[in-house]
Order: C-alpha cells, then structure tokens, then sequence
C-alpha cells in the first residue's frame, strides 16, 4: 500500500500534497496512462499546464481512474497555468475556461501565472500552443504586450469560487517563475492572496532568500527541476550538458548510501522536509514509487546543509538564452 503524501496548507484554505506528478515533457500519447498509473500508484497531485500540451489526456487518466472508483474527483490536487500569451483579461478568461473544458473534471484545484510576462496575444485556432514563438517552427520569439501583473492578476481572482462568486472553476490561485519585488508588489493589491509560488529549485540553485520571502507571507513553494540538470538534457540544453548531473555528486551519492536511499529520494527530501512542494515525473514505475515515498525517512541538519553546499546559482529554465533575450530573472 501507497505512504499517505503529506499536504501543505495553502492560504486558501485547501490542502495539497507535497509530492505531486509533473507532467511536463510528457508525451501526449501516453500521458492518459501514465497519470492513471501514478494515481493507482498513490499519487494524488497531477501538475500541468497549457503550454504542456497534454491537458486533455492528462484528465482522461483522471477520469479513469475515478471511473473505475480508484479516488474521487475531490481526492486529486489539478494544477494548471495560464500562458503567456493571454495575459490580458478576456484572454486569460477565455484561456482558463477551455483549460478546464480540456481537463473535464469540473474545476482546478490551482491555476497559476506561468511566467511574470505577457507576451503578444496570439488567437488559440492560430497556433494553440506557441511556447514562447509567434511561429510555428519557433524561429522568432513572440514580442511583449504591454499587459500589467495587476490586471492578470485580477482576471485570476475572477475566477476563483467563492460564496460570492458560486460560477468561479479554480479553488486556488498563484504565480511560477516570479521574484521577491515582484510578489511584494503583488500583494500591496491582491484581494485574494496567492497560495502558491513555483520556482526552479535543485541544489544547484537554491534561491533561500526567495524560498524563504515566500514561506514568510504564506505563499507555499513548489519546486521544479528538483533532479538540477536531468529534465534539460534531453532538450540539448548547454549548460545542462556540460554539469555534472546531481545524482552523480559525491555530496548526494553519500547521503543516499547512509540512508539507504535513492538519489532521487535524497533530492526529494531535501525540498519535502523543508517544506517544499515537489513535482517529478519518471517513465519508471519503480522510480514513481520511489518518488512518492520520499516522505518516509529524514535528512539530518548537516545533510541539508551539505546539499544546500552545492549551490552555484546555476538556472536550466532561462529565456535570457533566446537569440532574442527574455531577461526575466536579470
């Protein structure tokens, strides 16, 4: 029998599981599956978003295994995020709705800002799924629209059911790749408090001061890219080729080997027993396993600390790489 995953607390009120299943890079064909097996597995967070481009498939694994009265609808953590491109308030509604059409589940449990940038809006029977690209070969990045935080921002807290508001689809809302001046600025105005914040967080980048800014003003942390280098070699991504992958350190290899435990677990438990929202995904059905019972032993102080030694500011998801340079974290 699956360990019961710990949840966190949002500001909202609802709980969400510590460890979830990210479905990032997932591909469409075998996505449905692969969230129905985790969910058979134990796993009861599924993290996607538009841009991921497997939202349908994602809820069709859901679907089944409610079906076959594996959980309820209300058992499963959803999360999702709104793109770039529609930012602005009619097309944030318009984008959010047909998320939630797509995922059929009857709402998300949280809907996140994606990036801290609005780019060009660009019509969805154009190019559905633009990435950060005004065209189809991805060859030119999509240019900046002037949209305000605020005002995306807003439209999210529209959509959030309240008493006052019965018709709203999304139980929590929140923010990913944002920095402290940013946040701060976004609660001077908030009417409704973001619940979570999701960031890059490996060890070799740690962001403490931003990690801890958030937990500060109830914002609960999620990190991606927990394994550091791994999710971005596959993506020919330079500089994740030329690290040394995290599970090979000398630093991790010896702490999982005291426990008698992964890597990955040893990663994973770095983030959890902070509490740190984690979200890997594997083809691996032992590994899935393994991912999810990451909550089962702890890390001493020292071993924290000497993961939390490698850092080296070091970030895989940057757009400041495009030939045309989005400098988001500058």
């Amino acid at each position: 029998m699956a360990p019961t995953t710990p949840t966190v607390k949002l500001a909202s009120g609802y709980e969400m599981p510590i460890v979830g299943f990210g479905i990032w890079k997932v591909p469409r064909e075998t996505c449905a599956d692969q969230v129905y097996n985790a969910i058979k597995l134990g796993y009861r967070h599924i993290d996607g978003a538009w841009d991921y481009a497997n939202s349908a498939e994602a809820g069709q694994g859901v679907r089944r295994a409610i079906e076959e009265g594996i959980v309820k609808r209300e058992d499963v953590f959803i999360t999702s995020k709104l793109w770039n491109n529609y930012h602005a308030r009619e097309h944030a509604l318009e984008m959010a709705k047909l998320e939630n059409e797509i995922w059929g589940l009857g709402y998300l449990d949280l809907f996140l800002i994606h990036f801290p940038i609005a780019q060009e809006f660009i019509p969805i029977d154009k190019i559905r799924y633009p990435a950060f690209w005004s065209d189809k070969e991805q060859t030119k990045v999509t240019p900046l629209a002037k949209v305000p935080i605020s005002e995306t921002w807003k439209a999210l807290e529209d959509m959030v059911q309240t008493k006052e508001n019965p018709n709203g689809f999304i139980k929590s809302i929140g923010i990913s790749n944002f920095q402290s001046q940013l946040i701060y600025d976004l609660l001077s105005y908030a009417r409704i408090h973001p619940s979570v914040l999701q960031i890059e967080h490996h060890p070799y980048l740690t962001q403490p001061d931003l990690v801890a800014m958030a937990q500060e003003n109830n914002i609960a942390v999620t990190g991606y890219s927990t394994f550091g280098p791994q999710s971005f070699i596959e993506l020919g991504n330079a500089t994740a080729k030329n690290v040394k992958p995290l599970f090979e350190t000398d630093v991790v290899k010896s702490i999982a080997a005291k426990h008698g435990k992964s890597p990955g677990q040893v990663l994973l438990r770095w983030c959890t027993q902070r509490g740190i929202i984690v979200i890997p995904k594997s083809n691996s059905v032992e590994r899935l396993k393994q991912n999810l019972e990451c909550c089962t032993f702890n890390l001493s102080d020292d071993d924290i600390k000497q993961i939390s030694s490698l850092d080296v500011n070091l970030r895989f998801n940057n757009p400041a790489t495009f030939q045309t340079p989005l400098r988001i974290f500058a």
